[in-house]
């Protein structure tokens, strides 16, 4: 799955704040996510965030970090 910094994610599991919109921060083995609620960043590992996606929106910058 390719995951670019930029790239809003929507997931399956809200965040606490009742959030589930994430943007990416940066991506390799673990990606940085931001919430777009609340505006806590967390490093989750990359399997874990595969597995929980919904739905990607890539940005129009395609350049890998």
């Amino acid at each position: 799955m390719e995951i670019f910094p930029g790239d809003r994610l929507t997931m399956k599991k809200k965040h606490p704040c009742g959030c589930n919109m994430f943007t990416v921060l940066r991506s390799g083995m673990d990606i940085k996510i931001r919430c777009d609620g609340c505006g806590r960043e967390v490093m989750v590992p990359r399997l874990k965030i595969e597995r929980n996606i919904k739905s990607i929106e890539h940005s129009g910058d395609k350049k890998q970090v």
